[in-house]
């Protein structure tokens, strides 16, 4: 008996618009039409009418539009970790399943998390921009507006899950003093983790020296870190966002680093990505504004980035999909409340 060809629709790729990983982690009975757009219009009505599943990326957003133009979709798998961008509700509604895959760059984000803490702690890029402009006058070792002792930190981690514990024991590692706050955190898992639990984001914003942000982006995290969050942070504390970028209200930041209500922030996520460049804090970046100089870096949503953590991705999302597709098994899915049947 022949199986089925199934047939996955990638509308959104954010690599290269090959296969081969895809086709290996799929083995025989699938076939693969991967696009690199926003708009749903530049696929052809047929591939979105036929289509057996849809692995999705970021840049498309899965609304009513996008769904209603799934006639055989049984499934769509989001390769990352957020979903804000797709409507579970109505998917689920549709009787189609949305899966994630939240264990693809763990250890790479953390790592990126890390890795801009200490770039603003130990001025590395100040004193990198400050050679690279003039050698001689440079040469200062006591010029970077920021530089501390990385041991004996205060860490806060807004978030103990995956990512949150991997950097939590990063901070460990490196003789910090690392605390949590997650109201959705089994009691107890922070002695596991061997943490100090805060009771709330203020009592944790108020001890922190660092400040890393893991949450998922939700209407109760949205602009969690505001001009109120900011106004209780510590003047020498730093901020680091490898989450989602409407974690953090970009105007309240902006004012923050301004008016030096904390020391600096490593951000590596934007609400709108990438910024406008006439967005204040955007363009004093730019223009690089003596104010600004060595308290801020910015990248560009690139914390999960590996090229192990990319091939990582692309196999696991076709896994999930094949796990489902073939054999029925539902992994990480993230809209079961709304899923009252299934196609």
């Amino acid at each position: 008996m022949s199986v089925k060809t199934l047939q996955f629709l990638i509308p959104d790729a954010i690599n290269q618009l090959k296969s081969d990983v895809e086709r290996r982690a799929a083995g025989k009975g699938a076939e693969f039409h991967i696009f690199r757009t926003d708009d749903p219009d530049d696929i052809p009505k047929e591939l979105w009418e036929r289509a057996d599943a849809l692995l999705v990326w970021l840049a498309m957003p899965i609304n009513k539009d996008v769904i209603g133009r799934l006639k055989r979709a049984r499934l769509v798998v989001r390769g990352g970790v957020g979903y804000d961008h797709i409507d579970g509700k109505s998917l689920g509604e549709a009787g189609i399943p949305l899966c994630n895959v939240p264990d693809y760059g763990t250890t790479d984000v953390a790592d990126m998390a890390m890795a801009l803490m200490l770039a603003l702690a130990r001025g590395i890029t100040f004193y990198h921009e400050a050679l690279r402009a003039d050698i001689k006058a440079g040469w200062s070792s006591k010029a970077a507006p920021i530089v501390r002792r990385i041991r004996g930190q205060r860490f806060g981690v807004v978030g103990l899950g995956r990512i949150g514990t991997a950097t939590a024991l990063r901070a460990k590692a490196m003789g910090c003093h690392v605390m949590a706050y997650d109201p959705y955190m089994p009691w107890g898992h922070e002695l596991a983790v061997g943490v100090e639990r805060m009771p709330s984001l203020e009592a944790l914003l108020k001890a922190s020296d660092v400040v890393t942000l893991h949450t998922p982006l939700t209407d109760e995290t949205r602009h969690l870190i505001d001009g109120r969050a900011f106004s209780v942070m510590k003047r020498n504390a730093i901020l680091i966002n490898t989450s989602r970028g409407p974690v953090i209200d970009i105007d309240a930041l902006h004012e923050a680093l301004r008016k030096r209500r904390i020391a600096g922030a490593g951000i590596d996520v934007m609400p709108d990505e990438p910024p406008s460049p006439d967005h204040p804090l955007i363009r004093a970046y730019h223009e690089g504004a003596a104010w600004l100089n060595g308290r801020l870096i910015l990248a560009p949503h690139a914390a999960w980035y590996t090229p192990e953590s990319d091939e990582d991705l692309r196999r696991k999302l076709v896994e999930t999909a094949m796990a489902y597709m073939r054999h029925g098994e539902l992994r990480n899915c993230v809209n079961l409340q709304w899923l009252t049947r299934r196609r």
